[in-house]
């Protein structure tokens, strides 16, 4: 065999290179620290591709490198990996765009581990960076939005199977729905998942080391052959699922001594499913808990069970003819002007009501909504100026919204007290739920707008996110750092006019900080409180007492000051977090009346 193999991603490596591939036929005490580490991480996460944090990019070794690569059509290059090593298979993406590809990779299958630095190099004064996972992606847990379908739920599914007895929960982590059910037909279990479509399914399975994913299509001897096999299954250990675990977690997250109140306590397999799910998420989301709505438990006798061929035949959701979303019902029916509302109509076309008094309620808003024009125009009109409430408010919850996103859900709350009023000339059902709006809401508005700028950064640690007077030291601290700006503004023409240098220049660099230019045959005029820092080609760079205290002050305030903004920002979106159960029954009263 040629000792230079071309692999799937088109790039030339060396056999030791795809042999290194492996990192378990690899002795590990041999390997350099990092890459020790490394394996050590990647031993915790088996079932996941680990991106590790190496700088301003992150980096993945060994198979994963090699995965990544042939999967994002990245360059495979390769890396040192330690004495008597060899160089490891690598590739990386920058840390920047980590989520863009992240969101490729989860498209395709794939859960990530994401390993980040805990501190800089300077603060691991010479030793090994302190590194921890901070999140597992996978393709049921994302809820950043340029993964997710605005009008169409991203549910993850978790199901226990004891003979022709089945449980159900899901999730979708982005809005916080949190749903279970129980059955013995599982025929019907089939037509849910076909229903949800969830692009993950979570099984107990009592076998070790199958904590992994099973990519879209593949089978498995441990997988029920009773379940479709057009779904990417998440093998998970039994533990979690048993009955008395499940039943305790369920009870800790909900703060409940029994789970009565939740409705699933006559249902041991849909409460084993629902404890399951909650365990994953813990695993996944690690230090960013999820904030879910209580349990609800709903009959599968209370809709109409539309089996997968009946929905393909009506072209509910998809074409017969190339499975397209243009040209389906769904599509002609779905004039909602609320990503909130889209994905409330879906739902309730997937999932007919049977209950006549149920239906009674929809049909009395829609015919007053019919009747009454004006009503239906003016509603319409504002709908148009709220943005997803619902999914903000989970970023919140979950400690991952930006200033961005706060401003949102500003711009959103200010508009309630009008919608109220709009709302309140109608009578029918399900405007009445809009007629009072909690007064809490809008002043958490006003308090957010009061505290962040129109336009702010998306970066949080990067400063200029919040308004002039809202923290008294921060405005004492910016006015500081003005006038030390405004003194270095002003040095360059001070200091040509001391010198009679008039090509003499103050420049900044990340390296050496701010400095003064000469040219090197106007060096023979440079005064004697100047201080050479730097010698280049045709100039020198100098800096004087005075200015290396201006710079000293202004790069400190400038770390104190994104700081103290960043402190702020953290303690508002807490505060945000609180109103969470709140803010999502204000949404889904204006999603469904956005749907009717």
């Amino acid at each position: 065999m040629s000792d230079n193999i071309l692999d799937l991603t088109g790039i030339r490596t060396s056999q030791s290179q795809i042999r290194n591939g492996d990192y378990r036929l690899l002795d590990k005490s041999k390997l350099s620290p990092m890459y020790q580490h490394y394996v050590e991480v990647k031993e915790q996460y088996p079932h996941a591709l680990l991106l590790y944090r190496c700088g301003d990019f992150f980096e993945t070794f060994f198979q994963d490198a090699i995965t990544i690569a042939r999967e994002l059509e990245l360059v495979l290059t390769s890396k040192e990996g330690g004495k008597e090593i060899g160089r490891v298979p690598m590739t990386g993406v920058p840390h920047h765009a980590v989520d863009r590809y992240c969101a490729m990779l989860v498209e395709k299958g794939y859960a990530i581990a994401l390993c980040d630095q805990m501190e800089t190099a300077a603060e691991a004064a010479g030793s090994l960076v302190r590194r921890e996972v901070v999140r597992v992606l996978t393709p049921g847990t994302i809820q950043e939005e340029e993964m997710l379908q605005s009008r169409r739920n991203n549910f993850l599914a978790a199901i226990v199977l004891v003979g022709d007895n089945w449980g159900l929960a899901y999730t979708d982590i982005s809005t916080g729905e949190f749903l279970t059910t129980q059955s013995s037909d599982l025929e019907v279990l089939t037509q849910e998942l076909m229903r949800l479509q969830p692009p993950e399914i979570l099984i107990p399975i009592a076998a070790p080391d199958l904590n992994r994913l099973l990519r879209p299509g593949e089978t498995s001897d441990l997988l029920p052959t009773s379940l479709p096999n057009c779904f990417c299954y998440a093998m998970r250990p039994l533990a979690p699922f048993t009955l008395p675990e499940a039943k305790q977690r369920l009870m800790d997250t909900f703060k409940m001594r029994s789970l009565e109140s939740l409705g699933c306590a006559p249902f041991p397999l849909a409460v084993r499913a629902a404890g399951g799910l909650l365990e994953y998420l813990e695993a996944t989301q690690k230090s960013n808990p999820v904030a879910l709505q209580p349990l609800r438990t709903y009959s599968l006798g209370d809709y109409l069970v539309l089996d997968h061929q009946s929905r393909r035949n009506l072209e509910i959701t998809q074409t017969v003819r190339d499975g397209n979303f243009q040209g389906s019902l769904l599509w002609a029916l779905d004039k909602t002007c609320t990503a909130m509302g889209g994905r409330a109509l879906r739902r309730w076309i997937l999932q007919p009501l049977l209950d006549i008094h149920s239906i009674s309620k929809r049909q009395d808003t829609i015919k007053e909504l019919v009747e009454n024009t004006f009503l239906r125009q003016d509603l319409q009109q504002l709908l148009k100026r709220i943005y997803d409430i619902e999914r903000l408010t989970g970023k919140a919850a979950s400690g991952r919204a930006n200033a961005r996103d706060l401003v949102a859900l500003a711009d959103s709350f200010l508009k309630l007290p009008e919608l109220a009023t709009i709302a309140n000339q109608g009578k029918s059902p399900f405007l009445k739920t809009l007629h009072h709006v909690p007064a809490e809401l809008e002043a958490l508005g006003q308090d957010i707008a009061a505290h962040l700028v129109e336009h702010p950064p998306i970066h949080l640690k990067e400063g200029g996110i919040i308004r002039p007077g809202v923290n008294t030291q921060l405005d004492e601290m910016r006015l500081s750092a003005s006038g030390d700006l405004q003194w270095i503004a002003n040095l360059e023409s001070i200091e040509r006019e001391r010198t009679g240098i008039a090509n003499l220049k103050v420049g900044f660099n990340k390296t050496f900080g701010y400095y003064i230019s000469i040219s090197r045959l106007k060096a023979d005029q440079v005064p004697a409180d100047y201080i050479r820092k730097q010698t280049l080609t045709n100039e020198e760079r100098y800096i004087t007492p005075e200015l290396k205290e201006r710079e000293v002050r202004v790069l400190t305030a400038q770390e104190d000051l994104n700081r103290i903004e960043h402190e702020i920002f953290i303690e508002l979106r807490t505060i945000v977090a609180t109103h969470t159960e709140q803010i999502r029954t204000v949404a889904r009263s204006i999603s469904a009346i956005d749907v009717l």
